[in-house]
């Protein structure tokens, strides 16, 4: 099939999911999740408080962690624009509860995330393979020196213990974009959120825990939130093939060669807030989640008549994928998707 031929695919693709009404809001299921999180973190927030000065607190940390990642997915999804149909409300919506809940930069966020949508996997251009914890293709590798090297080449090892920093490292760019860059809208506002969010959370361990304890739950609490989001985002695009520098390729087969779904149930439903539909959610992004398992019929129909890659795995083949691909580029340095020719004439 010619480009143009995968272009008219996906307009016949989308007429089908709008007209199966698979693009309409569902304001009512965000505003539930959204009222019903921010209710479980005023509880455990409430056990802190009751729970004084005991190990005990670490636990509440890690749940804490767990209830900030939901909010995350659901702050991601007002960001898409699936809550509300009016763009200004699904941006203040995910504006404050990404500044006000979670301490992060609504604008740091949309500037990064809206240019791996557009270009996932793309050397050069996605920021998220991009990333300063773990060198996701051979030239990042390649580029590391001392300590980075080294943990370049143990990445597999070391995979799930970086995604612990993960939280931090999110924390750390977001105030870095906003007290940084030369253009950011809201910028005072933003920082003025964080620095409520961040100032009254710490305040209230501090005045409650013994100064080793309040940083042993800050430390727990930030490595739990960002596991579960980092890894999340991690199993739909690392250990699928990249696009070099210079090369297009149609939006189609970009959106769907380039990730990777996770097969639906429970367990996955409740770690990945809908995310386990990652094809659909790049072909898609203003879907809302539960209209994402009805699209997914749709979608790897289509696929199968037209020949495309539609890659789905379970949660732990995913892990496993994930793991030997890191392997692959960190400790041999290769692109597995590479045929051995070209790595030669690649140096």
């Amino acid at each position: 099939m010619s480009a143009e031929a995968y272009v008219d695919t996906y307009r016949r693709l989308s007429s089908t999911v709008h007209d199966a009404g698979l693009m309409r809001r569902r304001p009512g299921f965000y505003l539930v999740r959204i009222g019903g999180w921010l209710g479980a973190l005023a509880g455990l927030l409430t056990v802190v408080v009751l729970l004084g000065a005991t190990w005990f607190q670490l636990i509440a940390a890690g749940l804490i962690g767990l209830v900030l990642a939901q909010l995350g997915f659901l702050s991601h999804e007002a960001a898409h624009r699936q809550v509300f149909s009016s763009r200004e409300a699904n941006e203040w919506l995910s504006r404050i509860v990404a500044g006000l809940v979670m301490g992060l930069s609504f604008g740091w966020w949309m500037a990064k995330h809206n240019t791996h949508h557009a270009y996932p996997n793309h050397e050069g251009t996605d920021p998220d393979i991009e990333s300063t914890l773990i060198a996701l293709t051979p030239d990042a590798a390649r580029r590391r020196r001392g300590l980075g090297a080294y943990l370049a080449r143990h990445q597999g090892i070391f995979f799930v213990p970086l995604l612990f920093l993960e939280g931090l490292n999110l924390h750390v760019a977001s105030l870095r974009m906003l007290l940084g860059a030369r253009e950011v809208s809201h910028r005072m506002t933003e920082i003025a959120l964080i620095l409520v969010r961040h100032g009254a959370y710490l305040t209230l361990l501090f005045l409650i825990l013994p100064f080793g304890m309040a940083f042993a739950f800050v430390g727990v609490q930030v490595g739990a939130f960002g596991i579960l989001l980092g890894g999340a985002f991690a199993l739909n695009h690392i250990g699928r093939p990249s696009v070099p520098r210079g090369v297009n390729v149609d939006f189609l087969r970009r959106q769907v060669v380039l990730s990777r779904n996770i097969k639906d149930g429970p367990v996955v439903r409740f770690l990945m807030g809908g995310l386990q539909f990652q094809i659909e959610h790049h072909l898609f992004p203003a879907a809302p989640r539960p209209n994402l398992s009805r699209m997914q019929q749709i979608v790897r129909s289509e696929c199968a008549q037209r020949g495309i890659p539609y890659v789905e795995r379970t949660l732990a083949e995913a892990t496993a994928t994930v793991i030997a691909y890191l392997n692959q580029v960190g400790v041999r340095n290769q692109d597995p998707y590479a045929c051995p020719l070209v790595r030669r004439y690649r140096g």
